[in-house]
């Protein structure tokens, strides 16, 4: 699939332009501390950015489908990365300043995530290895979430907090500049669309899966903080790490797992079962055993997270209406993002009221939650979509559009063979 024209480019620039986005907190953090300040102003201006985040790339992705990538994509990552030079450069010594910078950078961080999926379609033309690129795409993010972490604490020990917040930031630029000036960014349009005010919103199918991964981010979010709670029960800092590290392995091998396997039937169908081993992983964390067994169920617990996510961008764009794929996309990966920091916030108050089991416990709880949503809105899902976009012609053999077709019968993974 990598050596379809134009297809490393764009996943590597992407990956590269989204490091600001995933070490945006921790470099906040890290910044902030330098500086002289404390915890809970550093996690104050966290949660601006992600909040700020949040609202933004909804918004940056409709721009987008309204008037391209090049367009909104690479002024908004400059502006991103102004907003935390200006973070870098004044410090904390304003705190209007302070908290007004981070909020720039986190509202005009670019969408390259929904933007990616949008142009799959066109780089890789038939539907099945779109499907390759969406698993592909999900257990890409779990390394990229894994080496930015790192990436900032090492260039924060090289150099300073407030150099590595320029460096990364500018990194980032550059990862959107190498997909805007590809071919198939500059050339990509959507799809005609209706005008509506609500945009992706106005489909049933789209609002159920984004009310279902609300509950999946607030369970990963509230294991997180658990994991801290857990570490300290234990009394070695380096715990946590191998809990996050042993959850994104799971990650990663449930992810090429999904990949690997050809699937048959409608996606959505899929997802409820993935979701449902999804909630029975995070159930026994709540028992939080010995390390050695504590760190086995991390890894089981994020197995299924992959591929949850690898299929639900299938299903996202089954159900986002004409013209509004990477404002789907966007939507998605705001929730997700509101119900990871929802999930931070709920697991605190359990920890401290509870005990570390509880914190797990409401990761537990997330996952029912999120089975429930999807269980109660199956009809909703399982409704006619979109009709499909033919209005672009793909290379040989026949393919759907970004805006793909609902009946695929199948949706086969990543193969060994010559196809691939």
């Amino acid at each position: 699939m990598l050596r379809a024209p134009h297809a490393a480019r764009l996943l590597a620039g992407t990956l590269v332009g989204r490091l600001p986005h995933a070490t945006g907190p921790i470099a906040i953090v890290l910044f902030t501390r330098a500086e002289g300040g404390g915890y809970t102003l550093a996690g104050a201006l966290a949660a601006v950015y992600g909040t700020a985040t949040a609202i933004g790339q909804p918004l940056l992705g409709r721009a987008v489908d309204l008037r391209g990538q090049l367009r909104v994509q690479l002024p908004a990552a400059v502006v991103s990365a102004l907003g935390m030079v200006v973070l870098a450069v004044a410090g904390i010594g304003s705190l209007p300043l302070a908290y007004a910078a981070v909020f720039v950078a986190g509202l005009f961080t670019p969408p390259l995530e929904g933007g990616l999926r949008a142009l799959w379609p066109s780089v890789l033309g038939r539907e099945d290895r779109v499907h390759r690129a969406y698993a592909l795409d999900a257990v890409a993010q779990e390394v990229m979430f894994t080496v930015g972490p790192l990436l900032i604490t090492l260039f924060v020990s090289l150099w300073s907090a407030g150099a590595a917040l320029m460096v990364i930031n500018a990194i980032g630029v550059l990862g959107a500049l190498v997909v805007v000036l590809s071919e198939p960014s500059r050339a990509w349009r959507s799809a005609p669309r209706e005008a509506h005010w609500l945009g992706a919103l106005r489909s049933g199918g789209l609002l159920a899966l984004l009310g279902s991964f609300f509950f999946v981010g607030l369970a990963l979010g509230s294991i997180t903080v658990a994991g801290v709670a857990y570490a300290d029960d234990h009394g070695r800092d380096a715990i946590y790490g191998l809990l996050m590290a042993a959850l994104s392995l799971g990650a990663l091998i449930g992810g090429v797992f999904y990949g690997a396997r050809r699937w048959a039937g409608p996606p959505e169908r899929r997802l409820l079962v993935i979701v449902a081993l999804l909630a029975v992983g995070y159930l026994p964390l709540a028992l939080t055993p010995g390390v050695a067994a504590m760190t086995a169920l991390t890894a089981l617990a994020g197995l299924f997270l992959a591929p949850a996510i690898a299929c639900a961008f299938v299903v996202v764009d089954r159900h986002a209406p004409r013209g509004t794929v990477t404002e789907a996309f966007s939507w998605l990966v705001t929730t997700f993002g509101v119900g990871a920091a929802a999930g931070t916030a709920a697991a605190g108050p359990a920890v401290e009221l509870g005990s570390t089991s509880w914190g797990f416990a409401v990761a537990g709880a997330g996952g029912i939650l999120a089975l429930l949503v999807l269980t109660a809105t199956q009809k909703t899902l399982a409704g006619p979509g979109r009709a499909v976009d033919v209005a672009r012609s793909l290379p040989d053999p026949p393919a759907r559009s970004a805006e793909n077709d609902r009946n695929g019968a199948a949706e086969p993974g990543f193969s060994s063979g010559p196809e691939a």
